[in-house]
């Protein structure tokens, strides 16, 4: 494990292109929100992702309609996609059976050979992609019921909370731990319970998040207020900006 304490999201959206394009993914798994934004914007500025690369959604909301602004798949491809003229596959949320979308998405990885580079965040209560708390670290490409915490947390990108679909399909955690690499960014207080379970809790899956700790190759990139636990990271810390 690496950690990398920067002072920004620039400073980190610099690290975390400079590690992308060190591995050359051939297939990039992403992740959406406000964390990735500044890395996919500077992904773009640089033109340095081969236009072969495959970018594979981490999750995706059941229920939005299509060309809803918060489609995940929507997003990815105004932020990273299309500008760089790469491929994305996504999983049918439309389907009239979402479980047997999820089974074709999860064929449609293993045909790709899995995820090369996985981006990664962390939710406040220590999901990554849409995996819950309490998700087994052996779960693959499934439906999942959002926790109310995190439907809370989604609510700005919407009107209002009534606005937040209640269900996703979600790579699972099995699928993240397969990563050939992971770059996982927090940001802020708000995120620093969630960082140190991860990095220094019980291995559990109260914290979906602990099952990347024995992973082969994980980089965390975090500021100083999500690394407020230094007793518990010190340890592990290799460069701090």
């Amino acid at each position: 494990m690496q950690i990398i304490e920067v002072a920004d999201p620039a400073e980190a959206a610099a690290f975390a292109a400079d590690l992308i394009e060190e591995h050359a993914p051939r297939v990039l798994g992403a992740a959406t929100g406000a964390t990735p934004e500044p890395l996919y914007r500077l992904l773009v500025a640089r033109q340095r992702l081969a236009p072969t690369t495959t970018v594979c959604l981490l999750d995706e909301y059941i229920g939005l309609p299509v060309g809803h602004r918060q489609r995940y798949r929507h997003v990815i491809e105004a932020q990273l996609v299309n500008p760089l003229g790469l491929t994305v596959v996504a999983p049918d949320v439309d389907a009239i059976d979402p479980t047997a979308a999820c089974r074709r998405y999860e064929d449609a990885l293993v045909e790709l050979g899995g995820i090369d580079l996985q981006i990664l965040g962390i939710g406040r209560n220590g999901h990554i992609g849409f995996n819950e708390p309490g998700t087994s670290f052996d779960t693959v490409t499934h439906v999942v019921e959002l926790a109310a915490t995190t439907r809370a947390d989604n609510a700005r990108c919407f009107d209002g909370l009534s606005g937040v679909p209640t269900h996703a399909i979600t790579q699972g955690i099995a699928n993240i731990r397969r990563a050939k690499r992971i770059v996982l960014i927090a940001f802020g207080r708000r995120k620093a319970n969630a960082v140190s379970a991860m990095l220094g809790g019980p291995v559990s899956t109260a914290s979906p998040a602990s099952a990347l700790r024995d992973h082969r190759d994980l980089v965390v990139i975090a500021d100083r207020e999500a690394l407020t636990q230094r007793n518990i990271i010190q340890s592990h810390s290799f460069g701090t900006a």
